[in-house]
């Protein structure tokens, strides 16, 4: 299976601060890579990395990134500008971040098609009513005509992903798609987006806390702690046997169906962008610490078994 992104080695900083550190992914066509983690590790930094959206405070000072086998890092904006939208999609958290108030889904739908595609206006028009009962939005001519507010979060998430399947995106970016949706929309909206995947081979990186979530829907899954990843393994894998203390407390924390069983807890809370932690960084919440090594040396993303991955010294 061919690769259709790689990260390598991508380290950046908020002045002088570090946020990423030696970042490494690689993501293969057709499969949806999970990446996650608790709020603030990294997850979103690194996927706006890709896009090249990142804050203006932000400084990528070294790494490579590669979408089919090009080095995107040396492009130019023009050139990011032509893949973001074409190429590669996003999928945000709020999807008012991505539609404009002040003009209709149609008129939205069919500008980004012809920003990225030499059609007419008849044939984007075509287009963008192809799209929409792709995901599913009834009644097309009418809603062509609607503005964003008068749609529900749901809709709104299927017309942004209606965009991404409107210029054949081979990469879509899905930061967090279902937070602010009800559970049933959410179920709703990740079929679509898996759907979409096996249909088209379209490759999905899925920005995530929700373990639950990733569960039902990823093949592949990177763990991410304080800007860094600590596991690596195709998702049946990790979820039957984790290998890194942090990955076993974040799947520990999970509800169960067993009412006899209690949640447990992850002691403390991540550490600041501006802490200086030496070691391995989850050691001052990790059950397994030994005092003299976990403190004293960083520990390297290692091969423990065949395609699982993880960044610990003592287990």
């Amino acid at each position: 299976m061919e690769n259709i992104l790689e990260i390598r080695n991508l380290n950046l900083y908020f002045g002088e601060y570090q946020a990423l550190f030696g970042v490494n992914l690689v993501l293969k066509k057709g499969i949806m890579h999970a990446l996650v983690g608790e709020s603030g590790c990294g997850k979103t930094m690194t996927a706006m990395s890709v896009m090249r959206l990142l804050p203006k405070s932000a400084l990528i000072k070294s790494g490579e990134i590669f979408f089919n086998g090009e080095n995107i890092m040396e492009y130019k904006e023009r050139q990011m500008r032509d893949l973001r939208g074409n190429k590669i999609a996003l999928i945000p958290q709020d999807p008012m971040t991505s539609l404009n108030p002040l003009y209709t889904i149609g008129n939205q739908l069919v500008e980004s098609i012809r920003a990225h595609t030499k059609v007419t206006e008849r044939q984007a028009l075509r287009k963008a009513k192809e799209v929409m009962d792709l995901v599913r939005i009834p009644d097309i001519n009418k809603k062509l005509n609607f503005y964003p507010h008068e749609f529900s979060g749901g809709m709104k998430q299927r017309i942004i992903i209606a965009m991404a399947l409107a210029c054949s995106a081979e990469l879509i970016i899905a930061d967090e798609p279902t937070t602010a949706l009800d559970v049933t929309i959410q179920k709703q909206i990740m079929d679509l987006i898996d759907e979409i995947k096996k249909e088209f081979r379209t490759t999905v990186l899925l920005i995530s806390h929700d373990l639950a979530l990733v569960s039902n829907y990823a093949d592949y899954v990177s763990v991410m702690y304080a800007g860094h990843i600590v596991e690596q393994a195709p998702a049946k894998d990790f979820f039957r046997h984790t290998l890194h203390p942090y990955s076993a407390a974040l799947l520990n924390s999970l509800p169960t169906k067993n009412p006899a069983l209690k949640l447990k807890i992850i002691e403390g809370a991540p550490p600041g962008i501006q802490e200086q932690i030496a070691g391995c960084k989850f050691h001052p919440r990790c059950e397994f610490f030994k005092p003299g090594l976990c403190d004293a040396n960083e520990p390297v993303l290692t091969e423990k078994e065949i395609y699982h991955y993880s960044a610990c010294l003592v287990k």
